[in-house]
């Protein structure tokens, strides 16, 4: 039997379409004033988020004695570096490239994926929004794209308020909804908030048209700003399309000694779940000390926009070499 698994797993067609999409990419931020830059893959940072694993490269592999016994990082995405650009005086810019995260594999997974991000100075939440949704709406061919609070996400599926209920409410709120976990499964509230929201919510979203989920509990803030007006919530957005998330946004965080301190409780969290220990001082965090400008990013992947476009079933329709045949 001849052995097939040096053939792409995408169609040639798929491949076309790949090709134009990454040129409609380009020219929409060429519009847009953004400048294409190219950051390290390999660094010796790496964003500390508590479920996803960066691929580590020990640093005698690299022959590089500068570095210690300190490993190197495949990068989970571009953001640490594009950062200190928008900090150097960059002002607006993107990127299109591979990056890694260890242990993902499935229907919508492979371990290497592309992703495009992207920074503006100046933008807000509203504006971080106006400019995800201006660039899905050109990839996709739409009129208009969906939006809707977190809260509102919850109230109209589950109805529940996810910013009053208590911990024990939402857990007996889990529990009727069946899915598959015991009153005692956690005791923090978050665990709560994320099992509902992937299990119940999520999968409803984004089916007629793409829906972008806005003002996330403050605890889920991540690398975003508490909102000013209602601190409660975060000034985060992701976008969903068929119940996949497509996107992470964020009208950026700028004080790096509260990042220091949230990088810190992620950690925590990351070594009562067993999860490796990452390295709690950056580049960034000195960048942002020297002053990163107000700004709204995003991050997008690329393969699953592409899964969207093509109405594929499976990620490995739309790359041509998945880690099975890399």
């Amino acid at each position: 039997m001849n052995n097939l698994s040096w053939m792409p797993t995408a169609s040639l067609e798929a491949l076309q379409v790949r090709s134009q999409m990454l040129w409609t990419i380009r020219e929409f931020f060429h519009s847009h004033g953004l400048a294409e830059v190219q950051t390290p893959i390999l660094s010796h940072d790496t964003v500390i988020d508590r479920h996803i694993d960066p691929i580590s490269l020990p640093a005698a592999n690299l022959s590089l004695s500068s570095t210690g016994e300190q490993p190197m990082y495949l990068q989970t995405s571009p953001e640490f570096c594009m950062k200190r650009l928008l900090a150097a005086g960059m002002t607006a810019i993107y990127e299109i490239t591979p990056v890694f995260r260890a242990a993902e594999r499935g229907q919508y997974h492979n371990p290497e994926f592309t992703m495009v991000e992207w920074y503006r100075v100046g933008d807000d939440l509203q504006d971080g929004v106006r400019l995800l949704s201006d660039l899905v709406k050109a990839m996709l061919h739409l009129d208009r794209i969906d939006a809707m609070t977190y809260q509102e996400s919850f109230l109209n599926q589950v109805q529940c308020d996810p910013l009053h209920a208590s911990t024990e409410e939402l857990a007996e709120l889990a529990v009727e909804l069946q899915l598959g976990v015991a009153l005692d499964w956690s005791d923090q509230r978050d665990d709560w908030l994320n099992l509902i929201f992937a299990e119940a919510i999520q999968p409803k979203l984004g089916h007629s048209i793409p829906a972008i989920i806005t003002h996330y509990p403050a605890s889920q803030s991540a690398l975003a700003k508490v909102c000013a007006a209602d601190p409660r919530v975060a000034e985060r957005y992701e976008l969903f399309a068929n119940g996949i998330e497509l996107a992470n946004g964020y009208h950026e965080l700028l004080d790096a000694e509260e990042l220091s301190c949230r990088n810190a409780t992620v950690l925590q969290q990351r070594e009562r779940d067993g999860k490796l220990p990452l390295p709690s001082k950056s580049r960034l965090l000195a960048a942002m000390r020297a002053g990163l400008p107000p700004c709204s990013g995003c991050a997008l992947g690329f393969d699953r926009l592409m899964m969207v476009a093509m109405q594929a079933g499976a990620i490995d329709e739309v790359i041509p070499f998945p880690i099975e045949r890399a």
